[in-house]
Formats: structure tokens, sequence, C-alpha cells
């Protein structure tokens, strides 16, 4: 990553969360609020030029994990990879694409098993188009080798870790 000298004054979303110590930790917040919400946009823009304009970025999110690898998943799986712990809100995403055609399932025992249709696999495809030609290119030239995006990639799991201790830790108060 190339150098940019940090700027003088803190950039946070609650000043009164950027008192005292580590008061970067807000400005860290602030950062990932900002990326989320850009990222959400992305999605839901990513897959209206895709051709899919009404889905939400929950949705996406299940129907590109869905197709990933081939494979099917369990609303289980789903969660645990998306790291979702209100599962009626994935559940509720699988009924609306199954709705769509976008996904099927088959039954077996007391378990669903989710994969992508024919109709849902050509849209992921053409979201992968569309995120290579409008995003992907537009990356390349931020100056960030892969190492440096899987290095950013880790830290933003770890730090997902932090927060889910964090949260544990805040429900036994």
């Amino acid at each position: 990553m190339s150098e940019t000298p940090l700027p003088n004054r803190r950039i946070v979303s609650s000043r009164h969360l950027a008192e005292g110590e580590m008061w970067e930790a807000s400005e860290l917040e602030y950062g990932m609020i900002i990326a989320y919400n850009a990222f959400s946009r992305w999605m839901s823009r990513c897959m209206t030029a895709a051709g899919k304009a009404d889905l939400t970025p929950l949705e996406i999110l299940v129907l590109h994990n869905t197709n990933s690898r081939g494979r099917e998943k369990r609303l289980t799986d789903i969660c645990f990879l998306l790291n979702i712990e209100d599962t009626h809100t994935v559940n509720y995403a699988l009924r609306k694409l199954l709705k769509q055609e976008l996904l099927v399932s088959e039954k077996r025992g007391k378990e669903v098993f989710y994969s992508t249709s024919p109709s849902g696999t050509e849209l992921c495809e053409a979201y992968r188009k569309v995120r290579s030609s409008c995003f992907l290119d537009g990356l390349s030239r931020m100056d960030l080798s892969g190492d440096e995006l899987r290095e950013i990639a880790a830290s933003l799991r770890a730090l997902s870790g932090q927060y889910d201790q964090s949260s544990r830790a805040a429900a036994s108060l």
C-alpha cells in the first residue's frame, strides 16, 4: 500500500465515542459504517445492471453464497458462512429467491438443501461480469497488490472476531 498522510482531525461518526484512549477505534468504526453502506449500495446497483433490480443486499449475498462452489447448502451453512446469527432473515431471503426461481430446494429428511437454478447461475455470472468491468478495473488502479488486499481481508476477519467476542461479553452484562 502506498503511504498517504493521515488527516490531523478525527473522522468519526460519534464524537462521544472518540474520547480517551483508543479513540482511533471510533474512526475505524466510522470507516466500516461508510464502507458497509457503500458496499450495500454497490451490490444493489451491480445486481440491477446485471438484470435484477429488486433484490436486497442480503438476498444478493445469499444468492452468491448459495451459488459458490456449485454445492448445495443448508440454511445453517449459509448463516455460518455469512456470519449471520439471525436465521429468520436468511430464511426469508431464501424464500424470496425461491419464489423468483433463482434458487431451487430439495428436502431430505428434516433438512432443506438449496442450490442455484439455471437462471440464478446466469444472474450470478452477469453480476460477475458487471463487477469485473465496473469494480475490478478501478480497483486495479488503487496501487494495492493482491497480497495487500488479502492482508486487509484478514484484518477485517480478525476484527469481526473481536466484535463477536465483544457482543458475547455485552450480552452477559
